[in-house]
């Protein structure tokens, strides 16, 4: 059994965690320090009050991950406002951070220990058949940063979100890494519609990546609920991969339950695929400390013989 595996944060020069405690998290994105809600911080924090008072940013709202809350922006973001952007960068790929009315700022950076991980097997993919693009599918694809990565490292993304202002961010995304001709299908549809569609149409992905919320709502007024709707999900998609599949990847945010829930799924789903599949979290690690915060729980399958 392939499981716990706990992933932390790579090298990510746009993106720190400076300190953490008192159920908060003291963070920098590019230029600015913020300070967000972090239920797990149960400790004390390190560095001085003076230290944290002085963010550029500081979220203040319940401890609900997807409730709504109020910004208030001092020193270097003094005068900023909601919606307002910045740019930050990993690898070839160049997003916009945004404040929104929740504490997210747009993109998960401990989801590039996955960009990292999909990455290599496309390339390594590409080098061995490289007349081919694979094919991936990225679900909930949110401001498109996964879906850039993949596109960078050489395949070709189809990229599903239930908003239209996402899949709007995730193209002003695709334009400032300047990856316009990268073969990317932006598509605002209900997750689950779409790939019953892609069954019947026969249409198959070497790689497919999904970050399903806890709770969501598709375009057309459908109810997504993690628990009722993960099986089903999880085993249509999987008839989606092609018989020469890469890997598959789900996260689980804001999910209570242990990363034992979607690896015993996993390994129903892709039972008889033969590869590996491993389960575990997402960790930040402070800078200079020992100390960790999990954000998320996840579970991937690849081929696991060195042969994509």
């Amino acid at each position: 059994m392939h499981a716990p595996v706990m992933l932390e944060l790579p090298s990510f020069e746009d993106y720190a965690l400076l300190d953490s405690g008192f159920e908060r998290k003291l963070e920098r994105y590019g230029p600015y320090r913020i300070v967000r809600p972090e239920g797990q911080a149960l400790w004390q924090p390190r560095l001085d009050a003076g230290v944290w008072a002085e963010a550029d940013a500081i979220f203040s709202g319940d401890g609900d991950e997807d409730a709504s809350g109020r910004w208030k922006f001092q020193n270097k973001l003094e005068g900023a406002a909601l919606e307002d952007v910045w740019p930050l960068s990993f690898g070839p790929v160049t997003f916009h951070g945004r404040f929104t009315a929740f504490r997210h700022v747009g993109f998960f950076p401990e989801q590039a220990a996955h960009w990292q991980w999909f990455d290599d097997l496309i390339q390594k993919r590409r080098a061995r058949t490289p007349d081919t693009k694979p094919k991936v599918l990225n679900l909930f694809g949110y401001t498109g940063v996964a879906s850039l990565v993949a596109a960078a490292a050489g395949a070709e993304v189809t990229h599903i979100d239930a908003s239209k202002k996402a899949i709007g961010w995730a193209r002003q995304n695709q334009e400032l890494s300047g990856l316009s001709d990268k073969p990317i299908r932006w598509i605002c549809d209900d997750a689950l519609k779409f790939v019953e569609r892609e069954a019947r149409r026969g249409s198959r992905y070497d790689g497919i990546v999904m970050d399903p919320p806890k709770y969501g709502r598709g375009p057309k007024g459908e109810v997504w609920q993690f628990f009722e709707d993960i099986d089903d999900l999880m085993h249509k998609t999987r008839a989606l991969l092609s018989d020469t599949p890469l890997f598959f990847l789900i996260s689980s945010y804001a999910v209570r339950a242990s990363f034992m829930a979607t690896h015993e799924l996993g390994r129903d789903v892709f039972a008889g695929l033969g590869g590996v599949v491993e389960s575990g979290e997402l960790l930040i690690r402070e800078e200079a400390s020992e100390r960790c915060i999990s954000t998320s729980l996840f579970t991937r399958w690849a081929t696991g013989d060195g042969d994509v």
